[in-house]
């Protein structure tokens, strides 16, 4: 007996409405869809269709951006779409057998959708509430944090019942800021609108080389200089130039955005319009990550007090032609969106797929024109620069790592939440604050980052050493650090956009490589090839994700190695799969693809 569709089609009148009501805008597809599917679960041929007739698109350009991000459906769901973290933290507080246990109340196989249409449970990546795991999401909109058994169990009943899930216990979805410790961003907050008063008082130009002289980097990951990037976008020539919030949070253990756009959305929201006043843009964009939709009703209001307080819209502060404003647009579930150019591409409605490069977003961006993009916690930092300047913030941390970087801190700790520190901060007082004990191991930076093992705890944070776009992840010494990097590499493969050969292939081959050991069925030749599938995947791929696919599959076997041989046998393979030929495929298509493509980093 085939399932049942657990919702009823939008009739054409109410699709059209939709359609108009986003102008006909094919650069608006992904949100349209978005909205679709709020509407009616999933995403039906028909409507992609009547979609693409509207917007002037073909269907398979539609269905190719419907089935390129992972929080769209193409096939009817459950009227509940339960979907459990699947962060390694979340995996050490006992998600996998939440999700077992809840399976079995509700009598329905992971992945799939009960017979019935009311309710399919699988996994998503990382939710950023790695500090008050396990967790999930409902229906894409809704989070639970906290779970517990009993709290499967309530739940389990309330889905049975029928009881919708903005009636489910508040406390629920309660999520905490957990500030550990403030220091310069998450301290003392300035009236909305007194750093932009500064910045209109030294004028575009002065207030450029402020933030040059404060050698703010990006602290998304990359540390591109925050000067240069507005100066190369502010000099480009266009019709229109623009400024973007990268708010696409994805990296496994980072939380830190969540935060500031919950606590701290005026500062960042007031970095975003002094960016626009020394660029010369008139539009900002802020890209929502999917999972943070929560946010989204909160975030709205600001930007609406802030349009009444004169503080966004036109003639800002009362100066004449300074005008700006923002939209948000909420994304859909794809990490590597998180890359600028991947990131501009959803914007405009298309598949997040990472660009060619150069040119570069701030000559080439968002609909073809200058474009700057910042990370949330770098235009919370333009708002305190403008304020005080930038002498004293380049006195807060080292010479080439100005300021201070909030981490993300998750794990095997007693306190784990949000720490504010300068730069050069040693890995070891980190571990101190949060009550870490018996740590064998810190991911700093995400998987995309760097593993270090306890005789590294004397190194310090900050570009010169240990750079990180926010995570650190606490291992004590009960965790095998094996299954810490096949989640990852699982991640990775999971997540890669499919454009070059080195990346969708290789993430696949390290994934069965490290499947086959966790079976049992590895040797030390297992170990070799995934050296080898490393080296393939770091020298060829199209962007940053894969090229920093293997950095934890890298760190983990050079400094756990016993952790690896716990998995190895006698060489034997799985019946059916002659893992070595598919090796050999990949590296011809490795040599063959992407000859001379430019490694990016993921912001």
């Amino acid at each position: 007996m085939s399932p049942t569709c657990p919702t009823i089609e939008l009739p054409s009148a109410e699709l059209a409405q939709l359609l108009a009501r986003h102008h006909h805008e094919p650069g608006a597809l992904v949100q349209i869809l978005r909205e679709l599917q709020a509407l009616q679960g999933w995403l039906p041929r028909s409507a992609l269709s009547q979609i693409a007739n509207t917007l002037g698109l073909t269907l398979a350009h539609v269905e190719g951006v419907a089935g390129f991000y992972r929080f769209f459906h193409m096939q009817p769901v459950g009227t509940y779409r339960i979907l459990f973290s699947d962060n390694i933290t979340d995996r050490l507080l006992g998600s996998e057998a939440l999700l077992r246990d809840l399976c079995t109340r509700l009598g329905v196989q992971p992945g799939q959708m009960r017979a019935d249409g009311r309710v399919s449970v699988a996994t998503t990546s990382c939710t950023g509430l790695c500090d008050q795991g396990p967790a999930l999401l409902v229906n894409h909109q809704q989070v639970v944090t906290r779970l517990t058994p009993e709290r499967v169990a309530q739940l389990a009943a309330l889905i049975e019942q029928q009881v919708p899930p903005d009636l489910w216990p508040v406390e629920w979805s309660r999520v905490e800021d957990q500030i550990r410790r403030a220091d310069v961003k998450l301290g003392l907050q300035p009236v909305p609108g007194q750093a932009l008063a500064a910045a209109l008082a030294r004028g575009p130009q002065a207030m450029l080389e402020e933030v040059k002289s404060a050698k703010l980097r990006g602290r998304g990951g990359a540390g591109y200089a925050t000067g240069l990037k507005w100066q190369l976008c502010r000099n480009a020539p266009g019709q229109a130039h623009y400024v973007v919030c990268n708010a696409d949070e994805g990296e496994p253990g980072t939380f830190k955005d969540r935060v500031l756009l919950t606590s701290y959305a005026d500062a960042v929201v007031e970095g975003m319009t002094v960016a626009a006043l020394v660029v010369g843009a008139r539009q900002g964009l802020m890209y929502l990550r999917g999972e943070y939709h929560y946010l989204l009703g909160h975030l709205q209001a600001v930007l609406q007090r802030r349009r009444e307080q004169g503080l966004l819209g036109t003639n800002i502060q009362g100066r004449a032609g300074f005008d700006f404003d923002i939209a948000i647009h909420v994304g859909a579930g794809a990490y590597v969106c998180g890359e600028e150019s991947a990131l501009i591409e959803s914007l405009e409605g298309k598949r997040g797929t990472p660009r060619i490069r150069p040119p570069f977003p701030v000559e080439c961006g968002y609909q073809g024109q200058p474009t700057t993009v910042n990370n949330v916690e770098t235009f919370c930092a333009v708002t305190h620069i403008a304020l005080r300047g930038g002498a004293w913030w380049s006195g807060i941390g080292t010479a080439q790592s100005t300021g201070t970087k909030i981490h993300s801190v998750s794990g095997d700790c007693e306190r784990p939440g949000i720490y504010e520190y300068p730069f050069g901060t040693r890995i070891g007082r980190i571990l101190e604050d949060c009550g870490a004990h018996d740590t064998q191991a810190v991911q700093v930076g995400g998987p995309s980052g760097v593993c270090l093992s306890v005789s590294e705890f004397g190194r310090r944070i900050g570009f010169e050493d240990v750079p990180t776009a926010g995570a650190f992840m606490v291992f004590d010494r009960s965790r095998d650090m094996f299954e810490v990097a096949r989640n990852f590499a699982h991640f990775f493969a999971h997540e890669s956009c499919g454009f070059c050969t080195p990346c969708r292939v290789g993430n696949e081959l390290v994934v069965r490589r490290l499947d086959k050991l966790q079976r049992g069925h590895g040797s030390s030749q297992d170990v070799q090839e995934l050296y080898e599938l490393d080296k393939l995947m770091h020298g060829a791929t199209h962007c940053g994700l894969g090229a920093a696919a293997c950095n934890p599959l890298r760190d983990t076997i050079a400094k756990f190695r016993p952790a690896y041989e716990r998995h190895l046998t006698s060489l034997h393979f799985v019946p059916g799969f002659d893992l070595d030929a598919e090796l050999s495929q990949a590296r011809q298509a490795t040599a063959r693809n992407d000859a001379g493509a430019h490694l990016e980093t993921l912001p």
